[in-house]
């Protein structure tokens, strides 16, 4: 299964997903573009970004619950 098909089917269940959850649970070093590759398939994907202190910033990736806006697969 490709990373974008991992990453996808993980956002699907509800939960959000940091970089750093991406590298641990799919080997994904590039978040940013696996999220892109999916936007540009139609999938509405926000990020929040949020200061964890430190001036430090995560981005947090959710798939937009409402499934009318999902693509058809």
């Amino acid at each position: 299964m490709t990373q974008n098909k991992q990453i996808l089917h993980y956002l699907k269940t509800g939960k959000s997903i940091t970089p750093l959850e991406a590298l641990y649970q799919f080997g994904c070093l590039r978040l940013s573009a696996r999220i892109f590759e999916l936007k540009g398939k139609g999938w509405p994907i926000t990020c929040d970004r949020q200061d964890v202190g430190d001036g430090k910033v995560v981005g947090y990736y959710t798939l937009v619950n409402n499934r009318d806006l999902w693509p058809i697969e």
